[in-house]
């Protein structure tokens, strides 16, 4: 049986174009900066409606001229996760409602593709518009198995370059914990940086009750991966405990991948040389938070 690695390895030779990598790549000869912007308030609303004379944008700690800017509410594409393993045993009828309500908004326009954690990476639907069979296809899943997690999220990236539009994103249901993949957590991460995808995750809250210490710090650090995760890729992170959580993080996330502020600017001496870039971007205004990607490659 092959392993995720080789699956991922041969995934990327026969699908992948030749010219394309998992990489935030801007070329110098182009030298145009576009980084989208998603701004939330303390609720994790997305906030419509600013001007870009209360954006701020660093590259490598230098100020950058913002040269173009829009708000769009634009398709999208979402590679969608779903943890069915053994330690969601207690949360599957929670995580699948998360999923229904997440895809129950979506535009006419928007599609998803459905994988599931277990053992291994399960792919049940390929990018589909059509919300019913994505459904289906959840409620077909057989739960159970150990828990691939960081697998699965790396060879989600890999699947959204078959994307449809030009606006991606993963979302990823969750409690965080994994006991199962080849991949790292630090090579997930390095992944997940340099791709210009999104993660936006949803954690199912698994309150320790009588559990044993190393139990609870497990449940700690899987919340914390997933909330990292998010954070470094510019996606929300948000954890849900009941129905009125869940209609309230799948609402958010589902207006922040349609609504998104691009900044445009022009960074000075970008070369050829393949180095990293470091984007902050600021913002003027109280009470609101800002979800936008840590950089980009330059060559």
């Amino acid at each position: 049986m092959m392993s995720v690695r080789t699956l991922v390895a041969l995934f990327a030779i026969c699908v992948l174009p030749a010219a394309c990598d998992d990489r935030a790549w801007f070329r110098s000869d182009s030298a145009l900066v576009l980084v989208p912007v998603t701004v939330t308030d303390r609720r994790g609303a997305t906030i419509n409606g600013l001007k870009p004379d209360v954006f701020t944008v660093f590259d490598d700690h230098s100020p950058q001229p913002i040269v173009s800017f829009s708000e769009q509410d634009t398709p999208c594409s979402v590679g969608v996760i779903l943890d069915l393993s053994g330690s969601m045993k207690d949360d599957i009828v929670q995580a699948r409602a998360t999923l229904r309500a997440f895809l129950e908004q979506a535009d006419l326009e928007d599609e998803a593709l459905l994988m599931s954690v277990s053992d291994r990476p399960a792919i049940h639907t390929r990018f589909s518009g059509d919300i019913g069979t994505l459904l289906d296809a959840a409620l077909a899943a057989k739960p159970g198995g150990s828990t691939a997690l960081v697998d699965t999220i790396y060879l989600g990236l890999h699947q959204m370059r078959g994307a449809h539009t030009s606006r991606k994103a993963l979302l990823v249901i969750s409690d965080g914990m994994d006991n199962h993949s080849q991949y790292t957590v630090r090579e997930l991460m390095s992944a997940a940086i340099e791709a210009d995808v999104r993660v936006h995750t949803i954690a199912i809250d698994q309150t320790p009750r009588n559990r044993k210490a190393i139990e609870v710090v497990e449940w700690q650090r899987g919340l914390a991966f997933l909330s990292d995760v998010s954070q470094k890729t510019g996606g929300l992170h948000f954890v849900v405990r009941g129905g009125s959580d869940i209609e309230s993080a799948a609402g958010s996330i589902g207006k922040a991948l349609r609504n998104q502020y691009v900044l445009g600017y022009h960074p000075a001496g970008l070369d050829q040389s393949g180095k990293w870039h470091a984007i902050q971007v600021k913002l003027g205004v109280p009470d609101a938070r800002v979800h936008a990607r840590r950089g980009y490659y330059s060559r």
